[in-house]
């Protein structure tokens, strides 16, 4: 069997367990919030693309908020993402979400050290409570070599039909890449906890971190009839610990 079309049956098998699973889903009234950070070029756009080919278009929304307007700067910094969270039956993807005061806007200073360390102390307690209110909360850090995120950023450049992908901050990714591993580490250490850990991916194989996303996010709901299809890998995907920030699966 070739690659492709191993890859192929593969993403099917989930994909077609998900549907299920999202039935399921919607006949419990469960709420499902998946988050998705990562370096730019990591793969978000892809792995959410295949997450919802299939999804219920009435019950799944993807959410990629602007930058914040003038009014949205004088909120509390959730108020804005608090609008967006699921009712009964719902998913809500978040492509970047919160974190990003811990990320992008620590990086280039769109926000204060101590609106950043006040966001780092409040967003395990934030997430607690969505969790206490019955929100299923699977948070993905998808991660990405050096190396590879340049070769992918050139080829967007390049690319007319990825035109709408190129972001003012593409060339700060790999200037500022120490910065950005510094935040990371940081936002991995504090908000990574036992009821609502980071999830962990490792992109530079797209296809592989795909199936491993997909996997997970079914691993996670659990639902009756939608089988597993296996274990994901765990040289792709791992829950954090901070061994990974040394040991060479989180790149530096």
């Amino acid at each position: 069997m070739s690659k492709v079309k191993h890859y192929d049956d593969r993403l099917l098998a989930l994909q077609t367990a998900l549907v299920k699973a999202q039935a399921w889903s919607i006949e419990k009234g469960l709420k499902v919030v998946v988050v998705f950070e990562g370096r730019d070029a990591a793969g978000k756009d892809g792995a959410i693309k295949r997450l919802t080919e299939y999804a219920s278009a009435r019950k799944t929304k993807v959410v990629s908020l602007p930058k914040p307007t003038e009014r949205e700067d004088t909120e509390w910094w959730f108020q804005r993402y608090v609008a967006q969270l699921p009712c009964a039956s719902e998913w809500v993807l978040f492509n970047r979400s919160w974190y990003n005061r811990a990320g992008v806007e620590r990086v280039m200073g769109f926000s204060t050290p101590q609106e950043q360390e006040q966001f780092l102390e409040d967003a395990p307690g934030f997430e607690a409570m969505l969790i206490n209110a019955g929100i299923v909360l699977i948070k993905l850090w998808l991660d990405i070599s050096k190396a590879e995120q340049a070769e992918r950023l050139e080829a967007r450049r390049n690319d007319p039909l990825k035109q709408l992908k190129i972001s003012a901050l593409d060339a700060e990714a790999q200037s500022r890449w120490d910065a950005y591993t510094a935040a990371r580490d940081e936002m991995l250490l504090r908000t990574s906890t036992k009821t609502s850990p980071w999830i962990c991916v490792a992109t530079d194989s797209k296809k592989a971190a795909r199936l491993a996303i997909l996997g997970h996010v079914l691993e996670r709901l659990d639902a009756p009839g939608a089988a597993r299809i296996e274990t994901p890998d765990p040289d792709v995907l791992f829950t954090f610990e901070k061994a990974a920030l040394k040991d060479g699966r989180l790149h530096r």
